[in-house]
């Protein structure tokens, strides 16, 4: 596993964390005698599952040899034994993180995102606590400040000049509108399950489909009328949108969804969006997701990005880079001279793979270990 997500843009669903504050201090894995605990362990697989969509399907613990499972232990097993490692590196070079420093995080992350507000909303949704996201910083601030002394991540115009004309592909925009919507949630099916659920008898297919009906022609009347108010007086549509709008991603900011591109939106929506004038509200659009009423307010054409307005971006993109590459090679060089003892070898990332691998072996009829032998002997 390599160190690159320690200094991507922060991964707010996957916090790392130093197990400070927790009781169970039983060591499962010695680095150079300073232990990784279970306690530690314990905290990142219980925020893994938690922000998993893959938590939802069942009790994963109550299967920890279960494949899912293994997955996510495989990968925080590897990044605490990189955490520590890097940590020890970090600590044999007197580097140090100050408040400040950390605090010059957090404003830069809440620009980047908006707004203190937005950042609190981000971090309340994933299930992360402001202090456990302060770590979490303090920890980045930590590697780049390593990252920084291992190796040099200076970048030269040079690079930064070659690197945009090499990739002029990622500096191209596409046409985008800027748009708030309200919308009022009307789907058949949801619909039709909801009325069986709800009958005390058996419906038939015809009554059922009637009562569908019905609903469907209440939620389009109710639209309509909204639509008629906010065409009315468009300095209403953000009430409107706080008042009756189902869609809970953006009625709280007014129906506010920001810029966005055609191909980021359901076509019926993207068509209604992008047909019309700056500074109108649409009729009643019928989507799979129920009924929008939408509010055009901005329009910017298709076109490229100057080289001045990119050049701060691909500096921070060329920065990074250099810096994961010296983790990386920081990590390669820390794993070859460092004792690593595992104290439980559950957590040995060796016995976790052969796991993994014999469970692939019996879903694919031993296929798995045939292709592999042969990419082995490819390669020889």
């Amino acid at each position: 596993m390599k160190v690159s997500k320690l200094l991507t843009t922060l991964a707010l669903a996957a916090v790392l964390t130093t197990g400070c504050g927790v009781k169970n201090q039983n060591a499962i894995i010695k680095i150079n005698d300073k232990a990784i605990t279970q306690a530690q362990y314990d905290k990142l697989i219980d925020q893994s599952i938690s922000q998993s969509p893959f938590g939802k399907l069942g009790d994963l613990k109550g299967n920890k040899d279960g494949f899912l499972y293994l997955m996510m232990e495989q990968r925080i097993v590897n990044q605490l034994i990189i955490q520590e490692l890097l940590d020890q590196e970090a600590d044999a070079r007197g580097i140090k993180v100050e408040n400040k420093d950390v605090d010059e995080a957090l404003k830069e992350t809440m620009d980047q995102m908006g707004g203190r507000d937005q950042l609190m909303e981000v971090l309340k949704a994933n299930g992360i606590s402001v202090n456990d996201f302060k770590n979490d910083l303090r920890t980045q601030v930590k590697m780049r400040k390593l990252a920084d002394a291992a190796g040099d991540s200076k970048v030269t115009e040079k690079e930064i000049s070659d690197f945009y004309k090499k990739n002029p592909d990622k500096f191209k925009n596409p046409e985008k509108v800027r748009a708030s919507h309200i919308l009022i949630a009307a789907n058949p099916y949801e619909i039709g399950e909801d009325i069986k659920s709800k009958s005390k008898k058996e419906i038939s297919e015809d009554e059922l489909k009637a009562k569908v009906d019905a609903v469907m022609a209440e939620k389009l009347a109710k639209a309509e009328k909204i639509a008629k108010e906010a065409q009315a007086d468009k300095t209403k549509f953000a009430q409107l949108a706080k008042k009756y709008s189902e869609d809970p991603g953006s009625a709280k900011q007014g129906g506010d969804l920001g810029f966005f591109a055609k191909d980021q939106m359901v076509p019926e929506f993207a068509e209604t969006a992008f047909s019309a004038k700056p500074d109108t509200v649409s009729n009643v659009v019928k989507s799979q997701f129920g009924y929008h009423i939408i509010y055009v307010q901005d329009r910017h054409a298709a076109g490229v990005t100057p080289f001045e307005k990119a050049k701060a971006g691909i500096e921070d993109y060329l920065k990074t880079q250099k810096q994961v590459k010296a983790l990386d090679d920081l990590t390669a060089a820390a794993k070859k001279k460092a004792k690593i003892e595992f104290m439980d070898e559950r957590y040995n990332p060796e016995v976790i793979q052969k796991k993994l691998s014999k469970q692939v072996d019996d879903a694919t009829g031993g296929q798995a270990s045939k292709v592999k032998e042969a990419t082995k002997n490819n390669k020889k």
